[in-house]
């Protein structure tokens, strides 16, 4: 199974525990490390993730992926928040962090460069927002590979 089908079928089987406690999945991970396998699941809600969340997301994906049998091989499942350098995918994300510094690539040089810093201004037409020092920035959201809060 690919990465990507083992993403969207975690996905749907978390829809209901993250519903129920206004959990919003961030990002996810399966990789190789050190000989074992790692599945980390990293959740957030606006009033602050606590750890009594992260331990009911585990013991939930846990008994869920242990009844279908998803992944085959022995794995470590680490559900944590994505902390203060959290990742931004969605344009909820660049909404919701407006004026928050950020930290942006892209997969290709845009106006010169592949990384930029600033201050999130705004997310408008599918572009994100940016005031950097060189000036105000729209950066179409497609051509970003990567994006997170930054702490300067």
């Amino acid at each position: 199974m690919k990465k990507g089908e083992l993403y969207e079928i975690i996905t749907k089987l978390l829809e209901p525990v993250l519903t129920r406690s206004t959990l919003e999945l961030v990002d996810m991970e399966y990789r190789k490390e050190g000989g074992k396998w790692f599945l980390r699941v990293f959740i957030d809600k606006p009033d602050s993730i606590q750890l009594t969340d992260c331990e009911n997301v585990s013991k939930f994906l846990s008994s869920k992926l242990d009844a279908s049998d998803l992944i085959p091989h022995q794995y470590i499942l680490e559900v944590s928040s994505p902390g203060v350098e959290r990742p931004l995918r969605k344009p909820e994300d660049f909404t919701r962090y407006r004026g928050s510094q950020v930290s942006l690539r892209t997969f290709d040089k845009f106006q010169g460069k592949r990384r930029f810093e600033g201050i999130l201004i705004d997310y408008l037409n599918d572009q994100v927002v940016i005031k950097t020092d060189e000036g105000r920035l729209m950066i179409p959201h497609k051509l970003i590979s990567q994006a997170k809060l930054k702490i300067f």
